[in-house]
């Protein structure tokens, strides 16, 4: 970590997304309990997600303009623009401005999908390839650490003062963020010459298609994502089981967040030393492993330590993905790239929700969390079994060479061969 933050202008970054996660984790689950309190609807709270996730649908017209423009610039005026969309929740009186609070989920939206692809095109300018998982490390350590506690702030802000003091302070976040981002220095290489705009649109696309282990680790983790949104419906069905309110869903979350910090801290060392790719494939088994505790513990104590388990998987396989996504990305594809997997991330997920809705009417919690952990061994072992090669090559050394001693190779992006 001390050669990322001697690198010029990291900190300062760090220091900007930092603050901007902090007003993520206090505003993200206050607008739905805002439906939820205005409305007494939990159809309508839920309705304040559906929103949110809307603008992944047109994520690869943004991508487009990601790749097009100067990666810190979006991410400055990203930043201020998310400032300025949260600002009108003070106007939010009854349940007749709930349409208010919707408008504002999607545009947080839209900034879910826009700056985390500049920041992608962001890092691979601003810092070598054999730094990047330290970085997509520590960044990913402080949004869990944040989780732990930040949902409750929000949450007592609410309940205490009202949400309009939550919308000024993640409006706050934001502009400071915007700030921090603004004062660094960086030489962005300039975005290559136009193609057509539908060339444009499906560059990103057509790159994952024609890089072969990138696909392959993808198509393990959509595998994957088809059936995690069932824990959203089953979980209080867990927590009825062992006679938990379903407040007590809070401790089930906190663990995961412990887990999930600890999975932070040490996912830039499992990758050094196995590879993006085996610690993509053991991220998922121990997402498998997690399920099969929760599933089969007698006690809620030991359901909790799956949880830990749990929140431990989640860093390792999403860090190593982005670094593998990075690195094998090229500059000016970058963005497109991002929100192509963004579109191909929130398909299987939009699936995995409205399929768990209906079993948890169907199944038991175990039956379900049976079929969760099934289907996520198998996506696991599809990128083992196709990618097996590459991760042994990767296992040979006692020590994984840097990353950034390995070129890339950088897949045609106007062709889908190699598909197999």
């Amino acid at each position: 970590m001390r050669k990322l933050f001697a690198q010029p202008g990291f900190a300062r970054l760090f220091g900007g997304l930092s603050t901007s996660m902090l007003g993520d984790s206090v505003m993200l689950l206050v607008l739905s309990m805002w439906v939820k309190t205005l409305t007494g609807s939990n159809a309508l709270a839920g309705l304040t997600f559906f929103f949110m996730v809307l603008p992944a649908l047109g994520a690869p017209l943004l991508g487009v303009w990601v790749d097009r423009l100067p990666r810190k610039a979006i991410l400055v005026w990203g930043n201020f623009a998310s400032a300025a969309a949260v600002l009108p929740l003070v106007l939010v009186r009854d349940e007749n401005d709930v349409w208010l609070i919707w408008v504002v989920a999607f545009l947080y939206g839209v900034s879910f999908v826009v700056l985390p692809a500049a920041l992608n095109g962001l890092l691979k300018e601003l810092l070598p390839d054999n730094l990047l998982v330290d970085a997509n490390s520590g960044l990913a350590t402080i949004k869990q650490g944040f989780r732990l506690f930040g949902p409750l702030v929000g949450a007592a802000v609410f309940a205490t003062a009202g949400g309009w003091l939550v919308a000024v302070i993640d409006a706050t976040t934001f502009a400071v963020a915007g700030l921090l981002i603004a004062t660094l220095k960086v030489t962005e290489t300039p975005a290559p010459a136009r193609s057509t705009f539908k060339e444009d649109v499906l560059g990103g696309i057509r790159f994952l298609a024609g890089d072969r282990i990138l696909r392959h680790v993808l198509l393990g983790l959509a595998i994957s994502i088809l059936v995690i949104g069932f824990f959203e419906s089953s979980i209080y069905a867990l927590m009825d089981a062992f006679d938990k309110p379903p407040t007590f869903s809070g401790v089930f979350v906190t663990c995961q967040g412990v887990g999930a910090v600890l999975g932070g801290l040490t996912a830039s060392y499992a990758v050094r030393r196995l590879g993006e790719i085996a610690v993509c494939a053991v991220g998922l088994t121990a997402l498998a492993v997690a399920t099969i505790v929760c599933a089969a513990a007698p006690t809620i104590a030991l359901v909790l330590v799956g949880a830990a388990i749990c929140g431990l998987g989640l860093p390792w396989t999403f860090v190593a993905f982005t670094t593998l996504m990075q690195r094998r990305s090229p500059g000016h594809l970058i963005g497109r790239v991002s929100t192509a997997v963004e579109v191909l991330v929130s398909v299987p997920q939009a699936i995995s929700l409205a399929v768990g809705s209906l079993l948890v009417s169907l199944l038991s919690y175990r039956q379900i969390f049976a079929i969760i952990a099934t289907v996520i061994l198998l996506g696991a072992l599809q990128i083992v079994l196709t990618l097996r090669g590459e991760i042994r090559a990767d296992l040979s050394t006692s020590e994984r060479r840097p990353v950034d001693t390995v070129p890339a190779p950088e897949a045609d992006p106007t062709s889908g061969a190699d598909l197999l």
